[in-house]
């Protein structure tokens, strides 16, 4: 595992911050949570939800997902249901290898390893993962070395709130002017301009490109070798 670079080591008015989604943005881990959801389902024994139901709530935290799955549970069934949902996905991690099995996208890498060569960019998370989650995500593809916050559910709201994304700036010290959100679903394009970044929407990940539109992305890409470009023309 490599070093974090020092924030303190830059003028803070030369830095730019990008922030990423991590789930459908950074590694595609649709099979994992499909999974873990059926028999998280199977489980509680409610009927099943399709693929695009599963897909479409990837990003907001897991009490809150359950919710839009779940509508008429109760606190506590809802209570039970997440616990039924995060014990699946610590059965199938433990029997399959979890994020270790799961593949970053085409030009991933690639475009982490470009931008932190750039001493004047700083790279951060926001994801609905939980920060165990994200820690076994950043050891399965040794990721840790690229971020310099790492923003995850267990201590904000759900998405799309700011508060992910005003705790990156807290920490990082970078002008809201100077950062840019990138995700592949609404709920990161609302966190985005509800914090005031501007924001990337990605076309590979879970939610059609249609409902990033709506939301509000200044620019959508349709692959990781766009990425510079549109950053740039972005910063200005």
């Amino acid at each position: 595992m490599g070093p974090q670079r020092p924030v303190q080591d830059f003028r803070m008015s030369d830095l730019r911050l990008v922030v990423f989604d991590v789930d459908g943005t950074l590694i595609d881990s649709q099979d994992f949570i499909l999974a873990a959801m059926k028999r998280a389902f199977a489980a509680s024994g409610h009927p099943e939800p399709s693929r695009a139901e599963v897909l479409s709530i990837v990003g907001l935290s897991l009490d809150r997902a359950v919710s839009v799955l779940l509508p008429d549970l109760s606190p506590s069934e809802n209570t039970e249901a997440v616990a039924l949902y995060k014990q699946s996905f610590l059965d199938l991690r433990a029997e399959q290898g979890g994020e270790h099995n799961v593949p970053m996208y085409p030009g991933a890498r690639n475009a982490l390893e470009r931008l932190h060569l750039q001493d004047q960019t700083l790279m951060g998370v926001a994801t609905g993962k939980a920060m165990r989650g994200l820690d076994h995500a950043y050891d399965a593809h040794d990721l840790r070395k690229f971020f310099v916050t790492s923003q995850t559910a267990d201590g904000h709201p759900s998405k799309p709130h700011p508060s992910m994304l005003h705790t990156a700036l807290n920490e990082t010290g970078v002008d809201v002017t100077r950062a840019i959100m990138i995700g592949d679903t609404e709920f990161d394009i609302e966190m985005g301009v509800a914090a005031g970044f501007a924001t990337i929407g990605v076309s590979w990940g879970y939610h059609p490109v249609e409902r990033i539109k709506a939301a509000g992305a200044d620019i959508i890409i349709d692959d990781f070798s766009e990425l510079d470009t549109a950053l740039e023309q972005l910063w200005g």
